[in-house]
């Protein structure tokens, strides 16, 4: 019979907030990112036959789901790699392209931006962001984990040895013509994408990273010839618009369990088409996840964790069903639930949010 272990700790902080749970199905997006033997000319044009035979990414969404309109222009990518970068090639169709930030570790989501974030171990922890405006002019950081589970984003921390190239199809900071839109070319270095991961090494053929890409879109103005942030009738700057790959339900990015999936070939781009592997341990991992959830906001409503997983269940109104047997355990310095996978494995997750794996006992 399958059993839920559930470890409980009761701890004295309280978490301020409802936990939100994203109301949409565990759909991620999936992309296979074909190697390279081609070596690749960072300079915003994507025009070598390599980039010419890797597929596109599906066409960006609204960040809530696809019960949301379809953003007015056209954002979609292309990834490829080989054994010193990963590679990202960006569209992003735009007839008004500004910008207006110059100093490195801005806030570039203050203007229209692009948006890369990646973590290597899906594990929600250890993962890294990436940020570039028109002018390109870059933000990297580095997140322990997100901003739910008490982390500060480290700004720090760079991607050494990034390349980075924007195309300009038409003018920028120019209101008096209308342009055709934007080319952003990046080139990653494995070095500082895998001393966050759990194996120190690029990818092999079939691993996957989750991933996921967003584009900040502000609606503007043309005033005095100049572009200027639509305001409010309060006179603040309306709200930026989120579209992203992979829909996450909420408007928040920070939710590396909701990003997509992007699966390695070794083969070259147009020589073969791979299929995706879908792992059902994934699955697992999304049912940690409402878990999780669950714990956070029953703490919120009660100051100490549910023993009582139907009363879990009602007390965040939660849809989806967990018709499971469980059994509690009781541990005074940290909460843990575990479901049982293949391959004698249970998967673990954390008061924090990690998740991992771990060999099963024969304990019964």
């Amino acid at each position: 019979m399958t059993r839920i272990i559930i470890l409980i700790i009761f701890i004295s902080a309280v978490h301020s907030v409802i936990s939100q749970i994203p109301q949409i199905p565990f759909s991620p997006q999936k992309y296979i990112a074909y190697k390279t033997s081609e070596t690749l000319c960072i300079d915003g044009k994507l025009n070598e036959d390599e980039w010419n035979k890797a597929p596109w990414t599906n066409r960006f969404v609204d960040i809530q789901g696809y019960l949301k309109p379809l953003p007015g222009y056209e954002t979609k990518l292309k990834i490829l790699w080989d054994e010193n970068y990963l590679y990202f090639g960006v569209w992003l169709e735009e007839p008004h392209i500004w910008a207006t930030l110059t100093e490195r570790e801005s806030i570039i989501f203050h203007d229209n931006d692009f948006e890369i974030f990646i973590d290597p171990d899906g594990d929600t922890h250890n993962y890294i962001e990436y940020e570039i405006n028109a002018l390109g002019t870059e933000w990297d950081l580095f997140m322990c984990k997100p901003y739910r589970d008490r982390c500060a984003a480290n700004s720090k921390w760079n991607i050494d040895g990034i390349n980075a190239a924007i195309g300009i199809q038409g003018t920028i900071n120019d209101p008096s013509d209308t342009d055709t839109g934007w080319v952003i070319e990046v080139a990653m270095p494995w070095k500082s994408l895998i001393e966050h991961s759990s194996s120190k090494k690029i990818p092999i053929d079939g691993e996957q990273w989750r991933m996921n890409f967003s584009r900040v879109q502000w609606e503007i103005d043309i005033i005095t010839e100049k572009y200027e942030k639509q305001k409010d009738k309060s006179g603040k700057n309306k709200p930026a618009q989120n579209w992203v790959w992979s829909p996450q339900g909420l408007i928040a990015m920070h939710q590396p369990e909701t990003w997509g999936y992007v699966q390695f070939s070794e083969l070259a781009a147009g020589s073969e088409q791979v299929s995706f592997i879908n792992r059902p341990e994934e699955n697992i991992k999304w049912d940690l996840r409402q878990l999780y959830h669950m714990q956070r906001n029953y703490y919120t409503r009660n100051q100490t964790y549910c023993d009582d997983f139907k009363k879990l269940q009602k007390d965040t109104c939660l849809i989806e069903a967990y018709d499971l047997p469980f059994e509690i355990i009781i541990d005074y310095k940290n909460y843990q639930i575990s479901l049982p996978g293949s391959n004698n494995l249970k998967w673990i997750i954390r008061k924090d949010g990690k998740v991992w794996p771990e060999q099963m006992t024969n304990d019964k």
